[in-house]
């Protein structure tokens, strides 16, 4: 009798597990788009929506989501997002480790490390990445397109390309601080310390 009492009790645990990991990602609503397909009683409506989802601690992903109502499709986009997630290496849990370009179609994007207390300078689509994301000072700067879609895929083309000095270091079978002894202005860090 205690055997199958036992069997949902690991079953619910299983579904908890899945809220707390849930709750730990904070989601953005990015666009929606409301589209209509002309059929014989007149017209019939859908939406597509675009989340961006992210812990705030370096992991990102973007979805989309189509459904007859608005609801379930951000349902859709969110659980889309959280399956694609991406990790970012950033600069004191703050900012990226250097300056960034992106693209995707005639969509462009520049972001730009920042210094403490700059905060995020970036327009619509791309501040909601970076908020998700947990990055507290960026500058970014989208030329071309203004399509919130591929807004949204040239930051995460960009986002891609940055490499933090492990990194670095690793593909180049170097120490660390060999590569930051390297870095241009790295000995008036070292004078002003």
């Amino acid at each position: 009798m205690a055997e199958p009492r036992h069997e949902g009790g690991r079953g619910r645990g299983r579904e908890r597990d899945r809220e707390e990991r849930d709750s730990e990602f904070v989601d953005r609503l990015v666009h929606i788009n409301r589209v209509a397909k002309v059929v014989k009683g007149g017209r019939r409506f859908g939406f597509a929506a675009l989340v961006v989802v992210g812990d705030q601690k370096g992991r990102v992903g973007y979805g989309h989501g189509k459904a007859r109502e608005v609801p379930e499709a951000i349902r859709k986009a969110t659980e889309a997002a959280k399956r694609a997630l991406i990790r970012v290496p950033l600069r004191e849990g703050r900012t990226l480790h250097h300056d960034v370009f992106g693209r995707h179609g005639s969509g462009r994007v520049i972001l730009r490390a920042a210094p403490a207390g700059t905060g995020i300078i970036a327009g619509g689509p791309m501040r909601a990445v970076f908020e998700t994301l947990g990055m507290h000072d960026v500058v970014a700067k989208s030329q071309g397109s203004s399509n919130p879609y591929n807004m949204i895929r040239a930051t995460f083309d960009a986002l891609k390309r940055e490499d933090s000095p492990r990194q670095v270091a690793a593909r180049r079978s170097i120490k660390v601080s060999t590569l930051q002894a390297r870095r241009p202005g790295a000995e008036a860090e070292g004078a002003d310390a």
